[in-house]
C-alpha cells in the first residue's frame, strides 16, 4: 500500500494504532520496533539497537520535560466534562482545554468567557478568555489555587485519546530522561529509551545532551499547527550542539519537541545559543532545519503538524518512503508504537 503523507484523506489500516503500551503486550520499552531512514538507505531494526546506526561523535539531544497527569473530571454547570491542562502562563493563569466527559471534542462554541467549572478538592476552573486569536478550542483560566501541578498530581490523570483502550497510570507516561514536571502529553520520541540504550549510546563514544521543552495539547482531530510552547536550552547544551557541528558530526534530536526548541535558538548559519521563553516556531520543509540532521521520532497521523517538521529534517520524498516502509511493515503508530530514526 502506498500512501501519499500529505493526503488528508488517507486513513490508517485497521489495527496500525498503540491501543497500550508495549509492556502491556509483553514487549520491553526498548524493543520496539525501529525503522532506520539514513540518505534514502531503510532498514528494519529494533530501538535497543539505536548505538549501531549513529557514529562516534555524533550528539543525541533529549528533552528533561515531565509529563503532568493534566486530564481532570469536572462539571460544567450539570454536565460532566474532562478539562486538560496544556500549559502556566507567565500571569499565572493556565491553557486549558475542554472536552466531554468521555474524552471526545466539545461545543467550543458554546464556551463563553466567565464560564466557571467546578473540579476536585473544590477548585474552580474561570474561563478568562481564548488564548489564540484563531480559535475558541484553547482557553486561559483562572485556577483558584497557587499548587495546580501538586493538585493535578493528587486528582488528574494522563491525558488519552480515543485509540488507547484504557486509563493507565502516570508511571506508562514517564520517560528516562523526565526529570521537570511541564508537559501536557508525554515527549513521546523519549519513552523507548531505558539505561541499557544511553550505556551504549555513550560507551560508543556518542554524547547525549539536554533541554526542556514542555509539551502543550496536541489537536489531532483539528490538524491545527502546533502552539506556543516553553522551552529552555542551557549553555552547555549549546555549547555542545556547536562543537559537534564545527568537528563535521551528526545533532540527533529525540523527538519533534527538542527540534523545535533547537532550531528556536539556531542562527542562519547552523551555531545555536542558549535561551529560555516561549516559541511559536513551525518548522516546514519551506523552513527547514539548520542544525538539526536527524531525529528519533515515533508515527504520526496524516495531517499532523509532526509530518512538516519531520519533511523539515530530512525532505519530502525520504518522510514519504519512511511512511511507505512503515505502512508495509504494519508498524504501530502513536505513544505506545513504534520508532523512527530519520537521518539526513
Amino acid at each position: 500500500m502506498t500512501v501519499t503523507v500529505l493526503d488528508p484523506e488517507f486513513v490508517l489500516p485497521p489495527g496500525r494504532e498503540a491501543t497500550e503500551p508495549p509492556e502491556a503486550r509483553g514487549v520491553a520499552r526498548d524493543q520496539v520496533r525501529l525503522l532506520v531512514s539514513d540518505r534514502g538507505l531503510l532498514t528494519h531494526s529494533h530501538f535497543r539497537e539505536l548505538s549501531s546506526f549513529l557514529r562516534p561523535g555524533d550528539l543525541v539531544v533529549v528533552n528533561t520535560s515531565a509529563t503532568m497527569s493534566a486530564a481532570v473530571p469536572a462539571r460544567l454547570g450539570d454536565v460532566p466534562v474532562v478539562v486538560h491542562f496544556s500549559t502556566w502562563l507567565d500571569d499565572g493563569n493556565w491553557v486549558v482545554e475542554v472536552r466531554t466527559g468521555d474524552g471526545q471534542k466539545f461545543d467550543w462554541a458554546t464556551l463563553r468567557a466567565g464560564m466557571r467549572i467546578q473540579a476536585p478538592g473544590g477548585v474552580i476552573i474561570m474561563l478568562v478568555r481564548p488564548w489564540l486569536p484563531d480559535g475558541r478550542r484553547l482557553w486561559s483560566a483562572h485556577i483558584s489555587t497557587e499548587k495546580v501541578v501538586r493538585w493535578l498530581e493528587r486528582h488528574g490523570r494522563p491525558i488519552t485519546y480515543s485509540y488507547v483502550s484504557k486509563h493507565w497510570s502516570a508511571r506508562y507516561y514517564r520517560t528516562a530522561f523526565g526529570r521537570d514536571l511541564g508537559s501536557a502529553e508525554m515527549p513521546s520520541a523519549g519513552r523507548p529509551f531505558t539505561d541499557g540504550v544511553v550505556t551504549d549510546l555513550v560507551s560508543k563514544g556518542i554524547a547525549v545532551a539536554p533541554i526542556t521543552l514542555h509539551t502543550g495539547v496536541s489537536s489531532a482531530e483539528l490538524g491545527e499547527p502546533p502552539s506556543p510552547e516553553r522551552y529552555l536550552v542551557p549553555d552547555a547544551t549549546a555549547r555542545i550542539v556547536n562543537n559537534v557541528r564545527a568537528a563535521g558530526r551528526r545533532v540527533v534530536a529525540v523527538g519533534t519537541t527538542v527540534t523545535r526548541a533547537l532550531e528556536t535558538v539556531a542562527a542562519e548559519d547552523g551555531r545555536v545559543h542558549a535561551g529560555a521563553g516561549w516559541t511559536d516556531l513551525v518548522l516546514s520543509a519551506h523552513r527547514p532545519t539548520r542544525t538539526v540532521d536527524g531525529l528519533v521520532t515515533g508515527w504520526h497521523e496524516p495531517g499532523a503538524s509532526h509530518l512538516m517538521l519531520l519533511e523539515a529534517v530530512v525532505g519530502i520524498g525520504a518522510v514519504r518512503e519512511a511512511y511507505d516502509a512503515a505502512l508495509a511493515g504494519e508498524y504501530l503508530w502513536h505513544e505506545f508504537g513504534d520508532s523512527a530514526l530519520l537521518l539526513r
